[in-house]
């Protein structure tokens, strides 16, 4: 028997029972040592201190035990004739690269224990073991090792909340988006984000970001129409306060914020001319300067803007500077409207249903047809924000485990007489008439968009042109 529950005091140099893998409660460490009193004694220790303890007495047991649990510590003779302990290290740090090795010698140092410190141990000991020092290091490992999970858990997190996978959709329009996040991630271009409000322009933003080199740094946001033009050009400069002021005058803005990741600029249709230039002056040279201050400081900054307006024709009204359009517009997003992808609510109702269920500890279990007929014919004019706010009121009263219906909608959709609802069809009425009423009713329900009207018909758009002009 190889691998085992190490002596017990009573039964002092012989092997114990198999012993079965700690539970995941407990730190996980796999000991690799020679039977004999000094193991039965330092097992005793580590249980003592609420670790969970596998021991082997060579290295088949211990490779062994490496291939059935995923071990945090190891700790292992660096040579014996029965025991390698590079070889443990190499396959303990296979299964767990953030693994807490020490490997114990003999006497001083040899070629060897500096080759086990090249490939991962984090320290090496010398016989006869100090338990407490042994102690201190696993429980550094067990805490670094804890950092490190911490830290993937919230980029797995940050990634399922602003990463691609909230751009919820199906349809050809949103698809496309998410293609242009794919391939502009990666790059440190500027981005100009279009499209009406609630249309999700700053989720992009932030997949943008999330999905690019820059994610370990931060993400600043400033919506520069909801400020005026003294107030955004601190925000996004800071104030410099001048030298005889001194430092405790300096207040930073999002540029110095932003260092090294990206800054989210919303609604960037609405600078002021003269915050149009010194923005630009950041995209030519990579520097600003602070309110009140001289001092030219540089801006790593990944530039990600977004606008409601249409810039190019603010462009030809004299709003908006040319020069800083263009800069701005290396690489354009145009998000689309709600309305244009109606295909997509059922995803994005069922994707708000279940993180609202989380969130406001509710038990709805999904979304009947009838409620999705009237949400996909409502035209949201407030685009995806307005229907996650419905949603969210829905789930909010609805009580017990169960499906949202017709009477969990607000007032204002389970009262819709859509146009096309009710159509005037009689009998007598010539197929012309009818399909003339039925074209008109689809075009009202669109919004007059033609396309859209074209798909719920089932008929190419040149077929719906054909028709109308013939009406």
């Amino acid at each position: 028997m190889t691998t085992g529950r190490a002596p017990t005091r009573a039964r002092r140099g012989r092997p114990g029972r198999r012993q079965p893998p700690p539970t995941r409660e407990r730190p996980a460490v796999l000991l690799v040592a020679r039977e004999g009193d000094a193991t039965n004694a330092l097992v005793a220790f580590l249980r003592d201190q609420g670790l969970g303890v596998v021991w082997s007495r060579d290295s088949e047991g211990g490779h062994n035990a490496l291939d059935s649990t995923r071990m945090d510590c190891l700790v292992a003779e660096l040579r014996t004739p029965r025991i390698d302990g590079l070889d443990l290290l190499r396959r303990a740090r296979e299964r767990n690269p953030e693994v807490c090795a020490v490997l114990v010698t003999e006497g001083a140092a040899s070629g060897k224990a500096v080759e086990a410190m090249r490939q991962g141990a984090v320290d090496l000991q010398v016989r006869p073991l100090d338990h407490e020092k042994l102690l201190a290091v696993l429980r550094r490992g067990l805490e670094r090792q804890a950092l490190v999970a911490r830290v993937l858990e919230m980029e797995a997190q940050l990634d399922e909340r602003f990463g691609l996978e909230r751009l919820t959709g199906h349809s050809r329009a949103i698809v496309g988006v998410m293609e242009q996040v794919r391939h502009v991630a990666s790059t440190r271009t500027t981005v100009l984000i279009e499209g009406e409000t609630g249309t999700g322009k700053r989720l992009v933003a932030q997949a943008i970001h999330q999905n690019s080199p820059r994610r370990g740094e931060r993400f600043v946001w400033a919506n520069c129409g909801a400020l005026t033009e003294g107030v955004i050009e601190s925000e996004l400069f800071g104030h410099g306060g001048g030298v005889s002021a001194g430092a405790s005058a300096v207040r930073q803005g999002r540029f110095d914020l932003a260092e090294g990741g990206t800054l989210f600029l919303g609604e960037i249709g609405d600078l002021s001319p003269t915050i149009q230039i010194k923005l630009l002056r950041v995209l030519q040279d990579r520097s600003f300067e602070r309110v009140g201050g001289s001092e030219s400081l540089k801006a790593d900054v990944r530039l990600i803007a977004s606008t409601r307006r249409d810039l190019a024709a603010e462009v030809k009204a004299g709003r908006f500077r040319e020069d800083l359009y263009y800069r701005l517009s290396v690489v354009r997003v145009q998000m689309p409207p709600l309305r244009a992808r109606s295909e997509d609510i059922p995803l994005l109702a069922a994707s708000f249903i279940r993180e609202l269920d989380r969130e406001h500890g509710r038990h709805v279990t999904g979304i009947t047809r009838g409620v999705l007929d009237r949400l996909m014919r409502h035209p949201w004019p407030g685009n995806v924000r307005e229907l996650r706010n419905i949603v969210e009121g829905m789930v909010m009263f609805a009580e017990g485990r169960r499906a949202l219906d017709l009477s969990d909608l607000p007032d204002t959709l389970r009262e819709v007489d859509d146009a096309g609802a009710k159509l005037d069809l009689r009998v007598g009425m010539t197929v012309d008439e009818a399909e003339r009423r039925l074209i008109g009713a689809t075009l009202r329900h669109c919004g007059d968009d033609k396309p859209r009207a074209a798909a719920m018909l089932g008929i190419g758009l040149r077929t719906l042109y054909r028709k109308l002009q013939s009406r």
